[in-house]
């Protein structure tokens, strides 16, 4: 699958080629991590904080409010790192710190060693410093303590040169069961299939940032499908995981759900793109898009707007919801619609008059 990823400096959202020449200023990360968060976790890269020229702390924890994220650069200690998490980050990534006595007081699960080689020999303090290491030894030194890896060849990184599929699938072997993500050189769909086939993840910047790749054929890229149609079933569901309904997606929906951040899917009726809610109002904010381990379906993470999913006007296609989201909906529904001057409308307006009539 693929990783989308935001490299800061100064604030902003930065493409570099082999880790030095800025290629791409792509300004404000904000917008950036509501369009990447669609694909799952994203990486985000404190590029000050590696190189010793400050940090973007602030930026950051703004960011894992938004989304879900790992969290790396100049993470050198536990405490660094622990305070990452505490913070929200999903998991942390650690590079020249990435060492047995610090990564065993952390939740492995929670870890991710980064790896930047050049040539073969890994790179530490941003890029900067020789190590005389050999990548495959680190590989198999850190395997024990750590619950995946980021492996950066940074000879590729930012030069949109495509993947060495051998040397990945040697590193993915090497490293057993820890899921590998690599990054450098990531191009094009097929190279997110190749990568995802060998049992590993991509993490794509300069490609995004470009417009070289899209990313809703990136989310797409492993996907198959066995039906004459080529379409992907799709469960929705609600931030809280409950079902909405099954529907179908083809590359095209999955392209334009992505550029709209809405629920859109593939008619097999019409024969083409459905846009939920166009006529009936009941629209979905996109959250997030989930490939099952067979890859050949799909889940779509949404907020429902409106009614509900079902044409019926309930919740979901399964019947009425129940539990603490529906009356959450409820509550909303309510706010929405509460007449000016009501007693509903109070309750939502006047400070401290819904937490007395909660006390009551």
């Amino acid at each position: 699958m693929i990783i989308p990823s935001i490299d800061l400096q100064n604030g902003r959202a930065v493409q570099l080629e082999g880790g030095k020449e800025l290629r791409i200023d792509g300004g404000d990360p904000g917008p950036w991590i509501e369009k990447f968060r669609t694909a799952g976790e994203v990486a985000v890269i404190d590029l000050d904080a590696a190189m010793g020229k400050g940090d973007n702390a602030s930026v950051i924890e703004g960011l894992v409010r938004r989304a879900r994220c790992r969290v790396g650069g100049g993470i050198r200690d536990v405490a660094t790192a622990r305070r990452w998490l505490d913070r929200g980050a999903e998991r942390v990534i650690l590079g020249t710190a990435a060492r047995p006595e610090i990564l065993r007081e952390l939740p492995r699960e929670r870890v991710i060693a980064a790896l930047d080689a050049h040539g073969g020999e890994v790179m530490v303090h941003g890029w900067q410093t020789r190590t005389g290491q050999r990548l495959d030894d680190r590989v198999s030194e850190l395997a024990p303590y750590v619950g995946g890896f980021l492996i950066t060849f940074i000879e590729r990184e930012g030069r949109l040169v495509g993947i060495d599929p051998e040397r990945i699938a040697e590193l993915a072997k090497r490293a057993g069961d820890v899921r590998v993500t690599f990054a450098g050189g990531v191009t094009s769909p097929a190279d997110i299939a190749t990568i995802d086939r060998l049992g590993a993840d991509a993490q794509v910047g300069m490609a995004l940032y470009s417009g070289r790749l899209d990313l809703g054929d990136a989310i797409a890229a492993p996907l198959r499908s066995d039906r004459p149609d080529g379409l992907w079933p799709t469960v929705v569901v609600d931030p809280h995981g409950r079902s909405l309904g099954l529907v179908y997606s083809s590359a095209e929906s999955v392209r334009e759900a992505v550029r709209t951040g809405r629920g859109v899917y593939h008619s097999r009726s019409r024969g083409g793109l459905w846009h939920k809610g166009a006529s009936s109002g009941d629209w979905q904010e996109l959250v997030e898009i989930r490939l099952d381990c067979d890859r050949d379906a799909l889940e779509f993470v949404v907020r429902q707007h409106g009614r509900g999913f079902c044409h019926t006007g309930t919740t979901s296609c399964f019947g009425e919801a129940a539990g603490l989201p529906e009356l959450e909906r409820v509550v909303r529904e309510r706010q929405r619609e509460a007449p000016p001057g009501s007693y509903t409308r109070r309750l939502f307006d006047e400070p401290g008059l819904l937490d007395r009539k909660l006390v009551e």
